[in-house]
This record gives C-alpha cells, structure tokens and sequence, in this order.
C-alpha cells in the first residue's frame, strides 16, 4: 500500500502565527546528551527567522538585542521539520520585538504531527551599513508580518 496516500497530517488546536520565516531539518549532530535537539541551536534558528521578519518591516540591517521572553513547549528529535514563523508585535522609533514561533513536524507511524515546540519574544535594533542605530520607517502598507516572498525584489 502506498504510504503517501493514506497519509495525513494532525494539527493541535493552535495554529502558528505569522508568516513562515525558515523552514529546515533537525539533524543528529545538533542533538544534546539527552538526545532532543540542542535548545541553542533552536534558539538560533528562532533568531534568524526574527532576524529575517525585522529586516524586511525595518527595511535594512538589524540586529538582535534582547530576548524578552522564551518557552520550551515540548522536545525536538532529529529528523524533524522545523518551522520557524514570525510576527512582528511591536515597533518602536530604532526597534522592532517579533514573535517567533517554532513549529515541528514529524512522523507518527502514517501520520505528520505538528506541534509548536518553542516561542518567544526576540527584540531588534534597525542599523545603517555602518552599524549605527537608526529610526524603523514608518510603512503603513505593509503588514506587521514578514513576507515568505518579498515584492521588492524583481
């Protein structure tokens, strides 16, 4: 029996929020001693899709400066799909806070699960190309989420 067609995907009630940022494979060699996948390299990839989601509403370089809030939910393993999904909650005059949802897809027997395994809050400076602190732009026309296809870009 073909595997793909009787397959289906379970979702918990909970959806993610804002826009798909990163999407990538947890791998063994980013597994801890207890044999989840390494909360820091989590964290990284969590801060690259917030990094990717600033950049776009700030329209330039930005740089992380705070994490203001961080939750485990539940492990990753290897060989899980994480996606990492953005939403920018604030903007200031120089900074931008995005929440950053991380989401992993993995088999049970048959079936994908998705489940959100991390969220946190992850706090932006803009920057010019020297690297000195600037004004967000104003931008009523975008949304507050990033964009998984930018259209300023031919």
């Amino acid at each position: 029996m073909n595997e793909s067609a009787t397959s289906t995907t379970v979702q918990t009630k909970d959806r993610p929020r804002g826009q798909l940022a990163i999407r990538l494979v947890a791998m063994p060699a980013d597994l801890n001693a207890g044999g989840h996948v390494f909360g820091g390299w989590i964290l990284s990839q969590m801060d690259l899709a917030g990094g990717i989601c600033a950049s776009e509403r700030a329209q330039g370089r930005v740089a992380t400066i705070a994490i203001t809030a961080m939750e485990f939910h539940h492990p990753v393993h290897a060989g899980d799909v994480l996606s990492c999904w953005g939403e920018v909650t604030k903007v200031g005059n120089t900074s931008l806070t995005v929440h950053v949802q991380a989401w992993s897809r993995r088999h049970d027997g048959p079936r994908l699960v998705d489940l959100k395994v991390t969220e946190g809050d992850f706090v932006f400076v803009a920057l010019t190309d020297a690297g000195v602190k600037r004004s967000v732009p104003a931008d009523q026309e975008r949304n507050q989420e990033c964009s998984p296809h930018p259209t300023d870009h031919p």
